[in-house]
């Protein structure tokens, strides 16, 4: 669907064919340097895009095997010649062919906030993680200053990119994002801000005893495993 006042494509997997590729490349260092070396481990990523993080994390020893599932049929392509199995199609829908306690890791990267039942999709991939298994996720924080700001001025403005991206269809906080991945049995470690902030964010949260420390961040990065 577009806006007719508006060149943004929203809803369905046919609003991704208007994605500039950069939209589905770029590797998460910072989630590769975070993986212990090991050469037989096996990671996978849902969401992994043209399979920049996976080629990152097999250079660097992170595993011996990096399995993908991206909903572009194109940049699935360009995936399936860097990393070593993708599956293509909607992670919702399609049947994942691996069998139950496969993988060390499991990386989801900017990817459940557009997904139609987030739970389901947690609960799905659930037994294919062994014990132990390390949980690197992040999602936009919805309740930022930047969109409360907004929602005072009347507005709800949606982009091509970023916290207010036309594809999103789910909405989470710090805390109903922790609950997310509680309720379908991850234990999570940590909830925090992806990036560290600023000098002047931390001074007021500090006048405000972190109670509203939520308002001041941009993107959530959550650290989980599995027992």
């Amino acid at each position: 669907m577009t806006h007719p006042e508006s060149s943004i494509v929203y809803g369905g997997p046919g609003a991704y064919s208007a994605k500039v590729p950069e939209y589905f490349g770029g590797a998460r260092r910072d989630y590769v340097g975070e993986l212990p070396r090991n050469t037989k481990a096996r990671i996978l990523e849902i969401g992994c895009g043209d399979g920049a993080t996976g080629a990152l994390a097999l250079a660097e020893g992170k595993c011996g095997h990096y399995c993908g599932v991206e909903l572009c049929s194109g940049v699935a392509e360009r995936a399936k010649t860097r990393i070593s199995e993708v599956v293509p199609g909607n992670v919702e829908q399609v049947q994942l062919p691996w069998d139950p306690v496969t993988f060390d890791a499991l990386i989801l990267s900017e990817v459940l906030e557009h997904l139609v039942d987030p739970w389901a999709t947690l609960l799905k991939i659930r037994p294919l993680l062994r014990a132990g298994a390390l949980v690197l996720a992040s999602s936009p924080n919805v309740a930022q200053l930047t969109v409360i700001f907004m929602l005072l001025r009347g507005e709800w403005t949606l982009t091509d990119f970023g916290l207010m991206d036309g594809t999103h269809l789910r909405w989470f906080t710090p805390k109903t994002y922790r609950e997310l991945f509680e309720s379908c049995g991850y234990v999570v470690d940590s909830v925090r801000a992806l990036v560290p902030p600023n000098r002047k964010v931390q001074a007021a949260s500090m006048l405000t005893l972190g109670r509203f420390r939520h308002l001041f961040i941009g993107q959530i990065d959550l650290r989980a495993h599995c027992e």
